[in-house]
């Protein structure tokens, strides 16, 4: 059984879905400031989460990877890719 974590945006789970959704914004080629515009919000919404400063909910996630035109089961299945690299799955 695995072990169940807290909520905080210092685990290092959550650190790996933060770096996950900065490759993934970054492969795509979008700043900071246009993801933000297509996700109807501003800049330091995306620089907040991607800091780890803003704990994300799977909505949000979803709607990243739309924004992004990744695939949401695509991301989700790469996130636990990394996990499982480094020993966190």
């Amino acid at each position: 059984m695995s072990e169940i974590r807290t909520k905080t945006i210092h685990d290092v789970v959550y650190q790996v879905l933060v770096d996950c959704l900065r490759g993934a914004r970054q492969a795509a080629g979008t700043t900071q400031v246009d993801l933000a515009s297509q996700l109807g919000t501003d800049q330091s919404y995306v620089s907040k989460y991607e800091r780890a400063e803003r704990r994300l909910d799977i909505i949000e996630v979803r709607s990243i990877c739309g924004a992004l035109g990744v695939d949401f089961t695509t991301f989700i299945a790469s996130f636990e890719e990394q996990l499982r690299k480094q020993g966190l799955s």
